[in-house]
């Protein structure tokens, strides 16, 4: 334990602000939009009430009953005079002063809260700030650095430059001015960075905002919390419940290795059976499965973004319905189905949507791919459009698709269940079949056939390598393709010295 940690006064400082209004953004950070694999497009704020206002050396209470306490180092933004309708150029000039702040937040009532954080983040004490201010007007808003330790150790280390944020600190205050009026004192806390994680009773949390490279190199001394552990329950009869489970232990303490849960594995498929269907084309496995009566396994209509795409995984399925305007309203906005399928895809999963061969929507764009490139999914198989169709090539995730297209899903289509059969492009796609797409296309193989169905298709793979290298010669095709009598002796002679890889 350092030295800081050792002597920690014992007094409560007093609170430096006196806010109407206590603004926190959702995410700033590349580093911590890099770490939940997710990047905004646009900030997203939260209101935090003004009882949630604590100084430096105060307790912070984990209620009774829970577990996840998260502790977030950041920069509050403290405005000076009123801001309404200001431009980006102008609006550091409505800030007075920056100083440190902890958002203190139980994710066990993360669920309950769908997005408010009132009880997740609004509890009294859980908007420590301080010690000290900095004056605005002798910083430059991308010059400043926030850092945290637990104990003593260094956990958070970030800075405000251009590179390091989604969205300048201005934008911020440019942006809340065209839909509410910043009043003097009102505080916006302007997110956390990548290391943000979970505290124990005991723990001892300090958090320091200075700018180095500014004249003076001012700081707001460290911001002090004590963690202890509440005694109170709640209850059941009044309201929503803590609830935990292992997505929210992950992102709390910021990965699965830091919440002591095992490495999530690929899905479905064991690794070898994955590496063999790597290396088998789609038209080798599809002509397999028509030997097994199996015709109808081509998902029409779909292409790879990019040449040279070769996806393996099984299928988590998403169905969409034709568009009903009171239909969306009740099931197209919020948390749903489709956010839901994006959130929950595993490593190895490939998302299969329905979309009715409908081109004239979008069916997933930048964000959605993002959240599935950062769980690990193998890709994303949609019969219908693409938004964001550069962005979502970028990002890598192997996606087949009909096209791009701009709208949004209310053009067409109402997201309605999700791990059902679905139709995709003329064909019928389980939950855990296993989908094979490359230049060619996509196919449906049957979980419980695969293993035979590949190794089928790698040795007619092997087989066919060894003829075209006699057509390379200069031999006619009758006969050898497939090889039939002498052809034949001669190709199992060769077989014997040349097995197929693999096998």
């Amino acid at each position: 334990m350092t030295e800081s940690t050792q002597n920690v006064p014992s007094q409560v400082a007093a609170v430096p602000v006196k806010p109407g209004k206590i603004i926190a953004v959702h995410l700033a950070y590349e580093s911590r939009a890099a770490q939940r694999g997710r990047k905004p497009a646009v900030p997203s704020y939260f209101i935090k009430p003004f009882s949630s206002l604590a100084g430096s050396g105060a307790e912070v209470e984990r209620p009774a009953g829970t577990e996840l306490l998260a502790y977030e180092g950041e920069i509050a933004l403290v405005i000076g005079k009123p801001a309404k309708n200001v431009s980006l150029e102008n609006a550091w000039d409505h800030v007075a002063a920056v100083t440190a702040a902890n958002d203190w937040g139980v994710y066990d009532l993360r669920a309950a809260d769908k997005g408010s954080n009132l009880r997740n983040k609004g509890r009294d004490g859980y908007t420590p700030v301080g010690p000290e201010l900095i004056d605005a007007r002798k910083v430059s808003p991308d010059q400043l650095r926030v850092r945290t330790w637990v104990n003593g150790d260094l956990v958070q280390d970030d800075v405000t430059a251009d590179d390091h944020m989604i969205f300048p600190l201005a934008q911020f205050v440019a942006d809340l001015s065209q839909h509410v009026t910043l009043e003097e004192g009102d505080v916006i806390l302007t997110g956390t960075p990548a290391g943000s994680s979970v505290a124990q009773p005991g723990d001892v949390v300090e958090i320091e905002v200075d700018a180095p490279q500014a004249d003076g190199a001012p700081s707001t001394g460290r911001l002090i919390s004590r963690v202890t552990e509440g005694t109170a329950s709640f209850d059941s009869n009044l309201g929503a419940m803590p609830a935990v489970d292992d997505k929210q232990r992950e992102e709390a303490w910021g990965s699965r290795e830091q919440a002591g849960l095992p490495a999530e594995e690929s899905k479905g498929l064991p690794e070898d059976l994955r590496a063999q269907l790597e290396q088998a084309p789609t038209a080798g496995l599809s002509a397999e499965l028509r030997k097994r009566g199996l015709n109808n396994v081509v998902i029409e209509g779909v292409y790879p973004q990019k040449v040279g795409t070769k996806m393996v995984g099984t299928a988590k399925t998403l169905r969409f319905v034709p568009n009903r305007e009171d239909l969306f309203k009740s099931h197209g906005g919020g948390y749903n189905t489709q956010k839901r399928v994006f959130d929950a895809v595993g490593p190895g999963e490939v998302i299969v949507i329905e979309a009715r061969g409908s081109a004239g929507s979008g069916t997933l764009g930048d964000i959605l791919a993002l959240r599935a490139q950062f769980n690990g999914a193998a890709g994303v198989v949609s019969d219908g459009g693409v938004r964001d169709y550069e962005a979502v090539k970028e990002i890598g995730l192997p996606v087949f698709a009909q096209t791009a297209h701009p709208a949004v899903l209310g053009r067409r289509h109402v997201p309605w269940d999700q791990d059902i059969a679905v139709a995709c492009g003329n064909a019928t796609v389980l939950p855990g079949d296993v989908i094979v797409g490359d230049d060619d296309g996509v196919i449906v193989i049957p979980r419980d056939i695969a293993q035979g169905v590949v190794d089928a298709a790698l040795a007619k793979e092997h087989e066919d390598a060894w003829v075209a290298e006699r057509v390379a010669e200069g031999n006619p095709v009758d006969g050898l393709f497939p090889p039939t009598g002498e052809w034949k002796e001669k190709f199992q002679q060769w077989l014997a010295e040349n097995p197929v890889p693999g096998n």
